[in-house]
């Protein structure tokens, strides 16, 4: 985890872009067993099944204790580019309907993180709103209805 969210490129599109330490990673785990008491549900490690390397993570998430269910997803930088992002959100959402009877899904990216929304298209999302930010900055709301 701190492999994704210790490194600045790839934290760049995600939330402040603030990096994280390896005890924020470790709350975060934390954070993740407690939501799987509480919903059953919650952020998971992927796995390359060749190399058996944990190359990035993501689930199903409700950040700030939103009402709506939320995909996220992150990966290791170098592993950028083979497909795990939509092959991820594909898997996770189509988990969440059948297991979890979940029908909207949404998922936030910033306005120019273009493979990031290429991604969300190719998972069945669409741009469905915009969000205003405290800071005034912009977050793209994506939905997928099922």
């Amino acid at each position: 985890m701190h492999a994704i969210y210790g490194d600045l490129e790839t934290v760049r599109y995600v939330g402040d872009a603030e990096l994280l330490s390896k005890e924020s990673c470790l709350e975060w785990v934390e954070i993740t067993d407690r939501n799987f008491e509480r919903r059953g549900y919650g952020m998971v490690a992927f796995v390359d099944r060749a190399s058996g390397e944990i190359v990035g993570c993501g689930g199903i998430v409700h950040p700030g204790q939103q009402e709506e269910p939320e995909v996220k997803y992150a990966f290791r930088r170098d592993q950028w580019g083979k497909g795990y992002a939509s092959e991820a959100v594909i898997a996770l959402v189509g988990y969440a309907r059948g297991h979890w009877g979940v029908s909207r899904i949404i998922a936030t990216a910033h306005p120019e993180n273009s493979p990031s929304h290429r991604v969300l298209a190719k998972g069945g999302f669409t741009h469905a709103q915009d969000r205003v930010n405290e800071d005034g900055s912009i977050t793209q709301v994506w939905e997928s209805l099922g």
